[in-house]
């Protein structure tokens, strides 16, 4: 039921934890609205207790039916299902309540509505399957992050001493050139300099555009190879579903 496939609650139940999490997620934003009213706040705090407690009742839930207790406890799913209980310690010791690590916590439960997903399993498959293109597209973005730090430096160190002051800054301005986020905390004033960012953000563009073509062309290439196992498998429950209704 708590992963989502039992035949009559696993929805009910899956689709209750979800809405439960987006409720959170609206929980934790409203109670950084500093005109708050006390009693709003009041009771934001009692929806945060029952909320630590269901999670907390899942996990152990979770554990208890497990198969293998201590492989699920130390598996990806489990962490994350541990720590976003956590924050509940600080009910138990109050001088914890100030410490904002275990109450950012709480934004952990983001992720526990893709535990049962089948999403991230077809992620998992696309990036198997295109691993080498990422891995030589990974090593071409490093080593043209690290050239353009470089070029940037040499074109505008002398130019802007203050801002291009070594190599190592100046690689947060290829990282946010090449992602072409632009902050604008470091651009180049000389004409080598903009001549030289140019070519770099239409290379930037490249390197950025063609892993994503990469894991879309793969996440198809899945979508597709699953389609038989579907129709194979409706074609199997088909004639059970038709000899229990002639019964």
């Amino acid at each position: 039921m708590l992963d989502g496939v039992h035949p009559r609650l696993g929805a009910k139940v899956s689709t209750a934890l979800n809405v439960l999490i987006g409720v959170s997620a609206i929980t934790i934003a409203v109670e950084t609205l500093p005109s708050l009213p006390a009693s709003v706040k009041y009771y934001l705090d009692i929806f945060e207790f029952f909320i630590l407690g269901v999670f907390v009742l899942e996990y152990i839930l979770r554990v208890s039916c497990s198969r293998h207790p201590f492989k699920y406890i130390f598996s990806f799913w489990g962490i994350i299902d541990l720590l976003s209980c956590l924050p509940a310690l600080l009910l138990l010791v109050p001088e914890w309540q100030t410490v904002r690590t275990l109450r950012l916590m709480r934004l952990l439960r983001m992720f526990k509505p893709f535990h049962s997903s089948r999403i991230l399993f077809r992620l998992r498959d696309a990036l198997h399957l295109v691993k080498g293109e990422l891995y030589v597209f990974s090593v071409l973005a490093g080593v043209m992050l690290y050239i353009s730090s470089v070029g940037i430096y040499l074109f505008e160190h002398e130019a802007q001493p203050d801002v291009f002051r070594s190599i190592p800054e100046s690689f947060w301005w290829a990282v946010a050139t090449f992602t072409t986020v632009g902050y604008g905390d470091m651009f180049p004033i000389t004409a080598g300099g903009r001549v030289f960012t140019t070519f770099i953000l239409f290379i930037g563009l490249g390197i950025v555009a063609v892993p994503s073509a990469i894991i879309t062309t793969a996440l198809l290439e899945t979508q597709t190879n699953l389609r038989p196992l579907r129709d194979e498998e409706k074609n199997k429950t088909e004639p059970d579903d038709q000899h229990g209704r002639d019964q």
